[in-house]
């Protein structure tokens, strides 16, 4: 008998029997393997996850055997972020959590069943929109989700608190597999108080439907929706409502950088599929005014990108602007009287992290002051990195359009913003800009400047460029024309017939807000006149002195000079008084009873003055 051969299969024999036994062992540790004896190691993972000193009273295994262990967590406490406040972030007096052992293999930690009592949490955001419950350092992160399978809390309280958007709330939370998860209790939304309350199915895998509601008297939303899996606010469809005093109120909830309106109701259709929010079926009121439209919100390397359209039937912009900004408005009226250029903000400096186009579009404008001569508005907004372009507009009147675009860049941390105007009004006419008037004539203008502010009055103040205004191919009372031309035998005793208006052109160049009129000339088939002077922004103030002259006799010249003063809003026209003095007018008198009425005034180049203001 050969023993080495037998001794060799022998030891062959045993170490295959060792190399089969030796994963059942494994799995018999495994299935038997007293977790608590972790506790140090999970609460030098917690501490440093929370970057604060993490206490665990105990961690010990509750079943005997097996591959989905259940371990209970005692004491667990937590303390509050030095900046957050005194006492604790969280403290909890038990949990029983039952998990798969075979993700911890991959390194991951499922948990499939959770019991939890005594639960305290105190969550913290401050001015600068730091957070006591994220990783010290570490970027904002999106929603968690789960596939648990069950959930029980009892004796759960949250507090919450905003600095950042003035929003707190203290809710009670309980969960269980008969009446599902339910938090509710008192809070407040920018000073205004409100109830909040939440609801959800029990949880379990699988789709999970849950309501949330806040009711005030100034707030009130509703969210109907479905989750993929419980808590999964990453990916989940709802139906929102919505209704306030003021759409800044909304936002405090929303976060999207709303502004502060009149009040507001909405409703839209919502699916998030983390980074991206599409919102459908977007409709509501603001004051009297309308909206409907579509927005997707997307998120790409810390930014947020927005795409969507706008529509509205009728738009009152004073609709778009808080009781406070209309009350300052009308004061500021008050104090310095009314204005042509609107006193609007344009600081966009706080839209730090959000690019995106918005196409907008405005069936007809109204106005509580009277009707507006706007009909219709159309537009793009694009903001690429804090330079804001609302492109292709095009605002329609009752006679002509307004095309154009204006820029609003504030990039590279500049703290007064930039604005470029470039607009153009073509096809109106007189009487649809003015009303009621005696003259006619077919209108068009050209603005075109560059100036630094943070309202659109203060930038235009400020600014430099050009500004024309031509008026053509009208007609005007015979009697105004021959006053144009300093006639005053015929201004005041003329007939009633009618002149033509060859031209009216105005030209303002601008050079830090202070324009200089060339040129100014109002051409008429029976006189000129001709106009040199300054227009001062932003009081809009005018100082222009205007000679006139006829084309024919004058029935009655007078010689000299008038002035404009007052505001664009307010014209003053000052007649000197050596030029209506008694002896002016005797000496008017005899140069008309000599024939020697001065010289006579020629037409002017009315379409190459045009072309030079317009371009």
């Amino acid at each position: 008998m050969d023993r080495p051969a037998t001794r060799r299969r022998l030891g062959m024999r045993i170490a295959i029997g060792v190399l089969a036994a030796l994963p059942l062992l494994l799995l018999l540790g495994l299935a038997v393997f007293p977790w608590g004896i972790l506790r140090g190691a999970v609460t030098r993972a917690a501490t440093e996850r929370f970057g604060r000193p993490v206490t665990i009273g105990s961690v010990h295994r509750v079943d005997a055997i097996g591959f989905h262990p259940v371990i209970a967590v005692e004491k667990l406490r937590i303390p509050q972020a030095t900046w957050a406040g005194q006492g604790d972030f969280a403290t909890l007096e038990r949990a029983e959590i039952r998990f798969s052992v075979w993700p911890l293999l991959k390194g991951a930690f499922v948990p499939e069943d959770i019991r939890v009592s005594g639960l305290r949490l105190a969550l913290v955001r401050d001015q600068q929109g730091r957070t006591n419950w994220s990783r010290p350092g570490a970027p904002e992160k999106g929603g968690s989700s789960t596939d648990l399978q069950g959930l029980v809390i009892t004796d759960g309280v949250i507090r919450y608190s905003d600095a950042r958007q003035d929003r707190d709330a203290t809710l009670r939370i309980a969960a269980d597999p008969d009446r599902g998860v339910r938090a509710e209790g008192p809070g407040s939304v920018r000073g205004a108080p409100v109830r909040i309350m939440f609801t959800g199915a029990a949880v379990k895998p699988g789709r999970w439907p849950f309501t949330a509601t806040i009711t005030g008297d100034t707030l009130s939303m509703t969210a109907r929706g479905t989750m993929d899996r419980p808590f999964d606010t990453d990916a989940m469809t709802l139906d929102l409502t919505a209704r306030a005093d003021d759409l800044k109120r909304i936002d405090a909830v929303i976060e999207a950088g709303l502004f502060q309106t009149r009040a507001v109701q909405l409703a839209a259709h919502v699916r998030h599929d983390r980074p991206r929010w599409t919102i459908t079926d977007l409709t509501g009121r603001i004051g009297r005014s309308d909206l409907a439209g579509h927005l997707t919100v997307d998120k790409k390397a810390g930014r947020t990108l927005l795409d969507g359209e706008l529509t509205a039937r009728q738009l009152d912009f004073d609709d778009l602007s808080s009781a406070e900004g209309r009350a300052e408005a009308a004061a500021l009226e008050r104090r310095i009287g009314p204005r042509l250029v609107p006193n609007t903000r344009i600081d966009i400096s706080k839209i730090d992290t959000t690019d995106g186009t918005i196409r907008f579009k405005v069936g007809r404008v109204v106005s509580a002051q009277g009707p507006s001569p706007i009909t219709g508005l159309a537009g793009r907004m694009t903001m690429d990195r804090q330079l804001l372009t609302i492109g292709d507009i095009r605002m329609a009147l009752r006679e002509g359009v307004v095309t154009g675009q204006a820029v609003i860049d504030q990039r590279n941390g500049r703290k007064v913003p930039r604005l470029s105007l470039d607009l153009r009004l073509k096809g109106a006419s007189v009487l649809s800009l003015s009303g009621q008037t005696a003259i006619t004539g077919q209108v068009a203008a050209r603005a075109k400047l560059t100036g630094s502010g943070e309202t659109v009055r203060a930038a235009v103040g400020r600014s430099d460029g050009r500004i024309g205004l031509v008026v053509a191919n009208g007609s005007l009372p015979d009697r105004y024309a021959a006053a144009l031309g300093f006639d005053a035998g015929a201004a005041f005793m003329g007939d009633s017939g009618r002149a033509t208006l060859r031209c009216l052109v105005l030209g303002v160049d601008m050079r830090n807000g202070t324009g200089r009129a060339d040129p100014l000339i109002v051409d008429t088939s029976r006189s000129r006149l001709d106009g040199t002077g300054m227009v001062s922004f932003p009081d809009e103030r005018l100082a222009l002195r205007l000679t006139g002259a006829p084309k024919q006799g004058a029935t009655l010249r007078l010689a000299g000079a008038a002035t404009v003063g007052g505001t664009l809003e307010k014209p003053d026209l000052v007649i000197p008084r050596e030029v209506k003095s008694v002896g002016n007018i005797f000496k008017s008198i005899g140069r008309a009873i000599t024939g020697d009425s001065g010289p006579k005034a020629q037409n002017a180049a009315c379409g190459a003055l045009a072309r030079q203001v317009l371009r």
